[in-house]
């Protein structure tokens, strides 16, 4: 995403920055909201645990938001030209192909005797993130020119859970999740400023600590089911009034604990933040480990780790797994499997339409087709 520092004493710094080259703050944010993801998923089968419960309650109301909203924000630039298109194929459909089957392949094969079912539209496990941005992405440019755009993305999303959708293209998440989406691509990054100031920082982490002790104790009894995205309001057997505010009251708290936590994020280069940019290495490899530990029987076995101490060690070794996942060692064995090479799918872009060169006399708007097809032809070659 020539830089003077992000610890200079204005908001200029940082922001001549994010324009000159890639800002460390997001790249920072990244790796350590793909931390609070594989922790999560690592920690899910100790909920019997009261402490763990309230933190992964926590963790699922804003984990998953603050990652698509720092997506949508990255997405800003994203056109319907030739060289973004391949872009988003090889970057998202792709891996999404691959890992989809690999992981239909490991459930098969460790399932027992069940058939192989292999969908590419009703995803597996993890892997229902790559499928949503796909279309999120693909539906910047229209965002972009809507008046209102977090408004009307976040009608659909209230309306979408009226509605029982089909699980194919995990329709609730995608519709459901889009306003963080949205969010992300109406944000500059001068929005981000105020939050790498001390004062930010202690708000920050105190919004976090009260939301913490409102998990622990208010919030015990809060379905799992509402932090998934994944059910209608029937389904949760809510009225449609019920469900409303509930997921209106959802959107508003990811936002400010999404929020409360880029206030905790360094805004200055640090060890971990090269790791920022091989976050999707670690999403979809880590998915594959704590499987095998379930089927394995190690949540069960070990009975010491259900516990805080237990709970805490846990997550901190799938922080240091998603850490060595993201690492240069794990990209390099991996990179064919997570980014594959499929330029071999793409060709010339076609232009149906030839356009005349414009004659003398003829209105100088006529030749922006022209130029339009020239600057998709300079990006393809990029």
């Amino acid at each position: 995403m020539a830089t003077p520092s992000a610890e200079g004493p204005t908001a200029k710094a940082p922001t001549a920055k994010a324009r000159a080259g890639r800002d460390p703050f997001f790249d920072n944010a990244k790796f350590l909201a793909i931390l609070l993801v594989v922790a999560g998923h690592a920690v899910e089968d100790l909920r019997d645990v009261p402490e763990v419960r309230a933190s992964y309650t926590l963790l699922y109301m804003f984990h998953m938001p603050v990652f698509i909203m720092l997506t949508g924000h990255l997405s800003r630039r994203f056109t319907f030209s030739g060289g973004k298109a391949r872009k988003l194929i090889s970057g998202l459909a792709a891996p999404y192909v691959v890992f989809e089957i690999l992981y239909s392949v490991y459930f098969w094969s460790v399932s027992g005797g069940k058939p192989l079912e292999i969908t590419l539209l009703r995803s597996s496990y993890v892997m229902w993130f790559l499928l949503a941005l796909f279309f999120w992405r693909l539906s910047t440019p229209v965002w972009q020119q809507i008046r209102w755009p977090l408004g009307v993305a976040m009608g659909i999303s209230l309306l979408s859970y009226m509605t029982v959708l089909p699980k194919e293209l995990t329709l609730h998440r995608l519709l459901g999740l889009l306003p963080f989406y949205v969010l992300g691509l109406m944000l500059r990054p001068e929005h981000f400023e105020p939050l790498k100031t001390a004062r930010a920082r202690v708000a920050g982490a105190l919004t976090l600590a009260a939301a913490l002790a409102l998990m622990a104790t208010a919030g015990r009894e809060m379905p799992n089911s509402w932090i998934y995205w994944v059910d209608g309001n029937e389904a949760l057997g809510l009225t449609n009034v019920e469900g409303t505010i509930m997921r209106t009251g959802m959107l508003v708290a990811g936002a400010v604990l999404a929020f409360a936590f880029l206030t905790l994020v360094p805004a200055r280069r640090t060890w971990f933040t090269p790791l920022g940019a091989t976050t999707l290495y670690a999403y979809l490899l880590h998915g594959f480990g704590i499987q095998a530990l379930r089927k394995a029987g190690f949540y069960d076995d070990v009975e010491s780790l259900h516990s805080i101490a237990g709970a805490a060690a846990v997550a901190v070794a799938a922080a240091v797994a998603a850490t060595l996942l993201c690492g240069r060692p794990a990209v390099r064995v991996t990179r064919w499997l997570v980014e594959p090479r499929v330029d071999w799918m793409f060709t010339g872009l076609r232009n149906p339409v030839s356009v005349p060169r414009p004659r003398q006399g003829r209105p100088a708007r006529d030749a922006e087709p022209a130029r339009e097809d020239q600057r998709e032809a300079a990006e393809l070659k990029r």
